[in-house]
């Protein structure tokens, strides 16, 4: 199970640090990451982190300003939101794999089999 927080409503240039509490005892096997969806377009992509944290992945349109990291001590899964822009207000989800991501073979949304209920990010102008 993977549950989200941190989400809310902050000005365009701010910052925001969601989290993701997952329970089980193999959380430091998974590939985690973040997709998020806007109303009326489709879900994408946002961010994944290796099993170790070892290697990190990141869309193009937020590589730079979002840093995703995880404690595996705390099963917890975070990604950091900088220089935020009315563009990034969506419902942001933390997804986990069993598979490895890598920039040749990237993970799509079928092959992250848990999904948490989301949390809404609203960055106004």
């Amino acid at each position: 199970q993977l549950v989200e927080s941190g989400g809310g409503l902050v000005q365009a240039g701010g910052s925001l640090r969601l989290s993701c509490a997952a329970s089980g005892r193999t959380f430091s096997a998974y590939t985690m990451g973040w997709f998020r969806q806007a109303p009326r377009k489709e879900r994408e992509f946002v961010a994944a982190i290796s099993w170790s944290g070892g290697s990190t992945y990141y869309a193009d349109s937020v590589k730079g300003r979002f840093t995703i990291s995880r404690d595996n001590a705390k099963n917890t899964v975070y990604l950091q939101l900088n220089s935020l822009k009315p563009e990034d207000t969506a419902v942001y989800y933390c997804v986990a794999s069993a598979f490895t991501y890598s920039r040749e073979s990237p993970l799509t949304p079928l092959d992250f089999g848990s999904w948490g209920q989301g949390t809404q990010v609203t960055v106004s102008s």
